[in-house]
């Protein structure tokens, strides 16, 4: 019976020894696969924030305009081979072009609509723009002298500056993507405002091909 009384226990105690093993050989196990996740998944995030980076950065160049807020309209002329009218005055430097034309030659007094003899003068500037800045972002100001109200003056530069862009999309082929327009009224002037001359000088559309984005 002495017998009988002592075989049981030591199964009991080997079958202990043996469910801690397996406890201890499972949480061996989860330990390795933790660490062993760890690294990888440092690396992937790395990875995916140096990937975000460069899109982020590629965006800001790809969606980089012109500060058409600083064009200085009063840059030394210049004078292209394909631009013959006299008409059309062109200014240049190493940031942007421009093709300037008084608006009595584009629209009649006080008038946004384009006049018959604008057309050729609008050629011209379109296959300038065609040979030199095909590629360029483009700006379309218009100006008026100080006469009137600066409400008015503004309205009618934007209208006469549409007026261009418009012919420039369904005439001259511009793609309307590289168009813009801004109305700077009797802002910036040209010349002075205190005379008939002056004031007729402030009267203009003006074309701006920033050279940047040739």
């Amino acid at each position: 019976m002495a017998q009988l009384d002592v075989q049981p226990k030591r199964k009991g105690s080997v079958l202990i020894w043996i469910i801690f093993a397996i406890i201890a050989i499972a949480i061996a196990v989860l330990l390795y696969k933790g660490c062993n996740r760890s690294a990888p998944l440092k690396i992937a995030t790395t990875d995916t924030v140096a990937t975000d980076t460069a899109i982020k950065d590629s965006n800001v160049i790809v969606t980089t305009q012109p500060d058409w807020n600083a064009v200085d309209f009063n840059i030394p002329k210049t004078s292209y081979d394909e631009v013959t009218d006299t008409a059309i005055i062109v200014k240049g430097n190493d940031k942007y072009a421009i093709y300037s034309i008084g608006e009595n030659i584009l629209f009649a007094a006080n008038e946004s609509t384009l006049q018959p003899t604008a057309e050729e003068k609008l050629k011209q500037i379109t296959a300038s723009l065609a040979k030199r800045y095909k590629t360029a972002a483009i700006a379309i100001y218009g100006h008026t002298d100080s006469v009137g109200l600066a409400s008015d003056n503004k309205n009618l530069g934007e209208d006469r500056a549409n007026a261009v862009k418009d012919w420039l999309l369904t005439k001259g082929g511009i793609d309307g993507g590289k168009l813009s327009i801004h109305s700077l009224g009797e802002k910036k002037p040209l010349a002075t405002n205190a005379t008939e001359k002056g004031r007729a000088q402030n009267r203009s559309v003006e074309i701006v091909a920033f050279t940047d984005n040739k």
